[in-house]
Formats: structure tokens, C-alpha cells, sequence
């Protein structure tokens, strides 16, 4: 049997719509008609593995790319809503900082090269946390009494 070095045309094109975004997987392979069993053959072949795997990881630092650009807006949208009106709006902004803080200071953990020159980052412990949401709470009523 003759292998293949390259993508068969119907792959690369099954590979462009999947990325594309604009279909979800199974109208992709239907409007290719590709059954469902061959796109599981295809997906053990390492070629095809390969350049679907090549592209995903291009998707995911496209994605990263885009909420890198509007984090620092996003982040002020949120300390905005700590000051609104609704005490509930405010509450959720408060903890989606939190959750915040606490996911990038797992990130920068996560992409520490060696373990050995792992630097301490200023986290915010969970009792500080506390602590604030509480302070809010207990300042919110006194915002709507005045």
C-alpha cells in the first residue's frame, strides 16, 4: 500500500471549514460528505493529527492573542461595576477580579521555567478576599441610605 506524504485535497478542505469557525464539526463532514468513520480514521493518521493539532494550538494563541489585547479594558469595565448601584453587579465584579488575579497568578505559576527560580508572586490570600468582600457588603447599604 502507498503512502501518502501529503493531505488529500477533501482533508485540507475539511481542516479549513473546521477552523474557519462558521460550521460546527458534523456539518462540516456533511457538507463534505465525509462519514463519520473516516474522519476517525483520519484523525489517527499523523499526518492529518498533525495539521489539525497545528492549527488548534494557532486557534487557542489567536485566542489568547485577543484577550491579551482587551484584558486591560475589561479590567476596567469591572472596577467600574464595583461601584454600581446594584449590590449584586458589584458583588459579582468584585469576585470576577478576584477570580481574576487568582487565574493569572496560577498562569505565570504554570509557565515558571525551572521550579528552583520560581520568584513569589503577591497573590491575594483567600481571608484577604474574604475580608474585602465583606468591607463591600458591609458599605453597600450605606451607599443606598444617603
Amino acid at each position: 500500500m502507498v503512502r501518502r506524504r501529503h493531505l488529500s485535497k477533501k482533508q485540507v478542505k475539511v481542516l479549513n471549514d473546521l477552523f474557519k469557525g462558521e460550521l460546527d464539526e458534523q456539518e462540516v463532514l456533511e457538507k463534505h460528505k465525509v462519514w463519520r468513520t473516516v474522519y476517525d480514521r483520519w484523525l489517527e493518521d499523523e499526518r492529518f493529527l498533525s495539521e489539525f493539532e497545528k492549527r488548534m494550538r494557532s486557534a487557542h494563541r489567536h485566542s489568547e492573542l485577543v484577550i491579551a489585547r482587551y484584558a486591560g479594558l475589561a479590567a476596567a469595565k469591572l472596577m467600574q461595576l464595583t461601584k454600581s448601584d446594584s449590590q449584586e453587579t458589584a458583588r459579582k465584579a468584585c469576585l470576577d477580579i478576584i477570580g481574576f488575579h487568582q487565574a493569572a497568578d496560577e498562569k505565570r505559576k504554570e509557565t515558571e521555567c525551572q521550579p528552583a527560580q520560581t520568584k513569589k508572586h503577591n497573590s491575594m490570600p483567600p481571608e484577604l478576599a474574604e475580608r474585602i468582600l465583606a468591607a463591600m457588603a458591609e458599605a453597600a447599604p450605606e451607599k443606598g441610605e444617603g
